[in-house]
């Protein structure tokens, strides 16, 4: 279950609420005090039912999205005026004044930046794209997680989509929350993305079955359907392969890997088979989901020019364009060089749990450039 830090969810929900009791409270009469604390004790019980869940998340993510919403805004708001009390004489003032502001966040990120979706260009210049591919142009989307998701949000971003009028669409993982069945009711929408070359896609951590409790055979069949629901809406699903895309007598490489990331996540990737039969010469475009395969494989065992991945959704918060995610050194949002390899990390266009603040969900056209000769002619 996503509450996995159950003791770590009651500490924040229990410890501000008995400090404010026990420095406002405790001299109040016995319904007040009980007032006070039934909210938190609503939250507590909430908090170990979803953990009992057997599966990551519940099958009906509403119940998980409010417990979330309320989590925030009480043990949120109580820890924010439990901090701003310890500011000297003007704490309380200080302390409203953080319940307030956390609550502005909360509730714009909840129901404003989730659905502020926006179009993003990049030109990527390289010295070895083929002439022919001098402007090809790239459509880049990842991290729909459908489970979460609504028709009228799809929709957008198919027509976000096709009103670039992409050489080539790729997707790069997390189509789901946790299982096949939430795809279907977006697959003719999804099918009515249009790009000349196709749509190519791989799959993510969520693509797997590892965020539901079931026999071994049910979750095999899971992500075979998973795979299954892509093909059928005229998706090409590269799974640790590569396909060929042709201008006149130029090619690139569209190349994909499963997913390859560290820890609990899956690490199914396998670079020499993605790139089986391709030669260095070649211009590869690598659709990889979680960006630290970039430095653990792909910099390190092939020449791919170009990687393009999604996974961490930017943190889905940033201030001032700051994404905590940065301390930690790692690839986490936008364009990331090696000498005169790339990666790209997206921001998504999704998120399992529907909140953004500062880090807007985005579509992003890249057109590829060659590079001008600098000789003196």
């Amino acid at each position: 279950m996503v509450l996995k830090s159950l003791i770590f969810h009651l500490l924040l929900i229990i410890v501000p609420d008995f400090y404010l009791y026990w420095r406002y409270f405790r001299a109040h009469a016995w319904w007040q005090q009980l007032l006070w604390s039934f909210p938190s004790l609503c939250l507590a019980v909430a908090a170990i039912w979803l953990t009992s869940l057997g599966d990551f998340v519940p099958d009906n993510m509403i119940w998980l999205n409010l417990y979330l919403l309320f989590f925030a805004l009480v043990a949120g708001g109580k820890l924010s005026f439990s901090l701003g009390t310890f500011c000297g004489k003007r704490g309380k003032q200080i302390g409203f004044f953080l319940v307030l502001l956390e609550w502005v966040l909360v509730f714009w990120g909840a129901f404003v930046g989730v659905r502020q979706l926006e179009v993003r260009h990049l030109d990527l210049a390289f010295n070895d794209l083929p002439a022919a591919f001098d402007g090809y142009r790239i459509v880049h989307f990842t991290d729909l997680h459908l489970g979460s998701s609504d028709k009228d949000y799809v929709c957008e971003i198919v027509d976000s989509i096709n009103a670039q009028h992409p050489d080539v669409v790729v997707f790069t993982g997390d189509i789901q929350n946790k299982q096949p069945s939430e795809i279907q009711p977006y697959r003719g929408i999804l099918s009515g993305i249009k790009a000349l070359d196709g749509v190519f896609s791989v799959q993510g951590n969520h693509d797997y079955a590892m965020y539901i409790d079931a026999p071994y055979y049910q979750k095999a069949m899971n992500e075979e359907l998973t795979v299954g629901a892509q093909q059928d809406m005229g998706w090409t699903v590269l799974a640790n392969y590569h396909q060929f895309v042709y201008r006149g007598g130029d090619s690139i490489v569209i190349a994909g890997m499963e997913n390859d990331g560290n820890g609990r996540f899956p690490h199914r990737g396998n670079i020499n088979n993605a790139l089986w039969g391709v030669s260095r010469s070649q211009f590869v475009v690598m659709l990889e989901h979680d960006p630290v395969s970039w430095r653990n494989k792909i910099l390190t065992h092939s020449h791919c020019q170009l990687t393009l991945s999604g996974h961490t959704h930017g943190m889905q918060f940033s201030l001032f364009g700051w994404c905590p995610l940065s301390l930690l050194k790692t690839e986490c949002n936008g364009l990331y060089h090696m000498g005169e390899r790339m990666l790209f990390v997206s921001k998504g266009a999704g998120a399992l749990v529907p909140f953004r603040f500062g880090c807007n969900p985005e579509v992003v056209v890249i057109t590829l450039r060659k590079k001008q000769s600098s000789a003196v002619k």
